[in-house]
């Protein structure tokens, strides 16, 4: 562990001459790549010299006790040690955590997909109600959520919806959200009053950069159809909404929520990156083994992954076995403690599977 938190502390001291180049600081593109690793990097360093002033102050305390005669020195000594030891530990196992390999995606935007699964105009009300709760939690974050396209289900809510979302470290916390969400209520159309079970699936994709996938234009075929819904006249009575159709993979995404067509294309062309990004990412998780595969933050969309339980007004997350009885608040965007468990429960897994050492 210290040799990689040595190489760690060369790379930040590099970083930090780089960054000071006048051809660093003329690229925005490579400053602000620099900027996030410095940034990334310094807290690791940061931990680090605390981490060494404890094992100075343990072998110091060590010296005192192997040398020393004066029974006053040694008994401070012991304290010190005393006092040094758990600190030691509890850092090291800090140091563990933040050297767990990062996926280079965690600070990406996302391209956030609902789709109304089993459950009819039930299921099609729980995606609109997720869309709300995803909004709820976004606006906690700072972040920016906007629907790019939608299918409004018959009785409300939505049959199916996409939305971009921005921010810091978005793609980080979301990816845990990827999967079969279920809900157990009452339907406002029931008139009987049976609880019924219905579903809805979340998918998380990190939105990717031009230069990390590369589309041939040639395979992508271009729609212009005038925009449904809200936005105003302008959205209502131009063609500026846009569909691409990806012809090898027979991939369609559309936005339609734009004014400028431009903007739309530039949407649409990055949903459907992403989109080829994840059938990529798919396979080559096929091809690691489901051995090695972890259930928590997959991003499977047919893993059952909660389930909200309105009679009892429990919400249940499948993949660590945590519960909790407070519905109303979970719907109203507080979904930070399920993030940090399956966090913490992930990174627990890349650590036995050996991942640090």
């Amino acid at each position: 562990m210290i040799d990689k938190l040595e190489a760690i502390k060369d790379r930040f001291e590099e970083v930090g001459k780089l960054i000071v180049q006048p051809d660093a600081m003329a690229d925005m593109k490579e400053f602000s790549k620099l900027s996030k690793e410095y940034k990334d990097l310094e807290k690791i360093v940061a931990k680090y010299e605390s981490y060494k002033k404890i094992l100075d102050g343990i072998t110091s305390a060590k010296s005192i006790l192997e040398t020393e005669k004066d029974e006053e020195f040694r008994e401070m000594a012991k304290v010190e040690l005393e006092d040094l030891q758990p600190r030691k530990d509890e850092m090291e196992a800090e140091l563990k955590q933040m050297l767990i390999p990062k996926d280079p995606n965690d600070s990406k935007d996302v391209i956030l997909e609902i789709r109304a699964g089993a459950g009819g105009d039930e299921a099609s009300i729980f995606a609109g109600d997720l869309l709300r709760m995803y909004q709820k939690f976004c606006e906690k974050q700072s972040w920016k959520l906007s629907v790019s396209d939608f299918v409004e289900g018959t009785a409300g809510g939505y049959s199916r919806l996409v939305a971009n979302i921005t921010g810091n470290d978005v793609y980080g916390m979301m990816k845990y959200e990827s999967g079969v969400h279920r809900v157990q209520r009452v339907p406002a159309t029931e008139t009987q009053g049976r609880v019924h079970t219905s579903a809805a699936s979340v998918a998380v994709l990190p939105e990717m950069d031009d230069v990390e996938v590369e589309i041939d234009l040639n395979d992508v075929r271009r729609d212009e159809f005038c925009s449904s819904g809200p936005g105003g006249q302008s959205v209502n009575t131009t063609y500026s909404a846009i569909r691409l159709t990806h012809i090898p993979s027979g991939i369609v995404v559309q936005c339609q929520d734009q004014k400028s067509k431009l903007k739309n294309y530039d949407k649409a062309l990055k949903e459907l990156k992403s989109r080829l990004y994840a059938i990529e990412l798919q396979k080559q998780q096929e091809e690691v083994g489901a051995e090695r595969k972890s259930m928590i933050g997959s991003g499977d969309r047919s893993d059952k992954i909660r389930t909200y339980n309105y009679p009892q007004g429990r919400v249940t997350d499948h993949r660590i076995g945590y519960s909790q009885h407070n519905l109303p608040q979970v719907m109203d965007g507080n979904i930070q403690e399920f993030i940090e468990r399956l966090r913490i429960a992930e990174n627990a897994e890349k650590l036995k599977a050996g991942q640090v050492d």
